[in-house]
């Protein structure tokens, strides 16, 4: 029996993870993004409508600030690339300008006299600009310095 301790070896430094494991998180992470657009559009055009005391609420307008810069920060952190902004704010947008024109049955999701749905929209979208600037304009993790 011997008192002195096992001489183990500690196990060897884990390396970067294998490229097609990288790859399908990747892509994952993209499909929750784009996915994630669509439901906040959703969210936040059921939102435009919504009235205290007879009055409109802007609160869509703060979600859709709130949620686009949480979705540009998610996807570029997903993806890793930094067009990947790109992937919440299509859809956001084409969600957008969907529920801006009337269907043939009179159908019409934001009306011109709704200002929430006219300020969701331009705030929407300036934040997913600003936040694809930033991120455009930042310096490569991988630069000098």
């Amino acid at each position: 029996m011997s008192v002195a301790p096992d001489e183990t070896s500690p196990p060897p430094p884990a390396g970067p993870p294998p490229r097609l494991l990288d790859l399908g998180l990747r892509v994952a992470g993209g499909l929750v993004a784009v996915v994630a657009g669509v439901v906040t559009g959703v969210v936040e055009l059921l939102l435009a409508t919504l009235r205290v005391a007879g009055q409109l609420v802007g609160v869509s307008v703060l979600l859709a600030v709130g949620a686009n810069i949480a979705l540009g920060w998610f996807a570029h952190r997903a993806v890793g690339r930094r067009w990947s902004v790109a992937l919440p704010a299509v859809p956001w947008f084409a969600l957008m300008a969907v529920a801006a024109v009337r269907t043939a049955e009179g159908d019409l999701l934001l009306a011109g006299n709704n200002w929430v749905g006219l300020v969701m929209i331009v705030a929407g979208a300036m934040t997913f600009a600003v936040v694809g600037f930033r991120q455009i304009l930042a310096p490569s993790p991988h630069s000098p310095g």
